[in-house]
């Protein structure tokens, strides 16, 4: 199936500068925005802590909530809306206390539990989930060797498979999508918990399928039409492949808005760093990792396999 026709020949080398310029400026805007908003809104995966999901019979406002615990909690805490206004529920998370050495946050979700009880008693604990802080610690450093271990193996991979040009460009190009996605949640200060994790690994996946598709294409093309420039070879094999990739990408869009939409507060953070992280790896592969991979040809020039 194509959406796009045979004859298409769009200038995207052409266009380079202009990516460039865009991505720049995204990831300006997101450095930015992890000063101005304090960096990255941990989770208690990573930050340690308690989180206790309650569900209250009747509609109470939350300022009072908040109020509440305020005057009989000694640790610091969080208080949110949790899905549905109607539904009643919230979500409160209680510091960094060593919740290990309470017996997993029981302590601290009873006390919870006391404090909102001599004001309402009508509610239901749905959740309770506990972190250490040694533990969240450890989970940090896990989350980031994982990213980077799979980016290693997949520039060795593709080094293999293809060539040291194609391979930077693969790289530059999943370095990108990764920032963009951590500069999302910077600036909207959405939770970075495991899951979101997993969503960024889904991503580097994701966009690395759609780059590999391109350079195969490019390096077919380059033995088809040896007395072919390079860029009118980029650009042709990208056009040539375009169709595929607004296929793919605007079909798993679809499925992510859903998701983002309809799936519940559970997953709407994992949702969210997928939706950005495929639009920044459609992108990518085209804006990024071809024009990268040009810019290396030129400057090294090397018989292509």
């Amino acid at each position: 199936m194509r959406i796009i026709r045979d004859d298409l020949n769009i200038d995207f080398l052409g266009k380079r500068k202009i990516a460039y310029a865009l991505s720049a400026a995204l990831l300006l805007a997101g450095v930015a925005a992890f000063f101005v908003r304090g960096g990255l809104n941990y989770g208690i995966d990573f930050n340690g802590g308690t989180i206790v999901q309650i569900q209250f019979e009747d509609a109470h406002d939350i300022g009072e909530i908040r109020t509440t615990l305020a005057n009989g909690l000694s640790e610091s805490f969080s208080l949110q809306a949790f899905g549905d206004v109607e539904e009643n529920e919230f979500l409160i998370t209680v510091g960094q206390a060593d919740v290990l050495e309470s017996g997993p946050g029981e302590g601290v979700a009873q006390q919870v539990q006391d404090v909102l009880r001599e004001r309402y008693p009508n509610f239901t604990v749905r959740r309770v989930e506990s972190v250490g802080p040694r533990v969240g610690e450890e989970l940090k450093i896990a989350a980031s060797q994982a990213i980077l271990f799979s980016l290693v193996a997949i520039l060795l991979y593709i080094w293999l498979r293809f060539q040291w040009h194609y391979s930077i460009g693969a790289i530059v190009a999943l370095l990108h999508d990764v920032l963009i996605v951590l500069a999302a949640f910077a600036a909207t200060q959405k939770e970075v918990t495991l899951p979101v994790v997993a969503a960024v690994l889904t991503v580097a996946g994701y966009s690395i399928n759609d780059t590999i598709v391109i350079f195969d294409r490019i390096r077919e093309n380059f033995r088809r039409y040896q007395k072919k420039s390079a860029d009118d070879i980029i650009n042709e094999s990208v056009n040539q492949t375009l169709s595929r990739t607004l296929l793919t990408s605007g079909t798993t869009l679809f499925v992510l808005f859903s998701i983002f939409l309809f799936g519940g507060e559970i997953i709407n953070d994992f949702a969210f760093a997928l939706l950005v992280g495929v639009v920044a790896g459609t992108y990518s592969s085209v804006f990024v990792a071809a024009p990268v991979f040009f810019a290396l040809r030129q400057a090294y020039p090397q018989k292509l396999k």
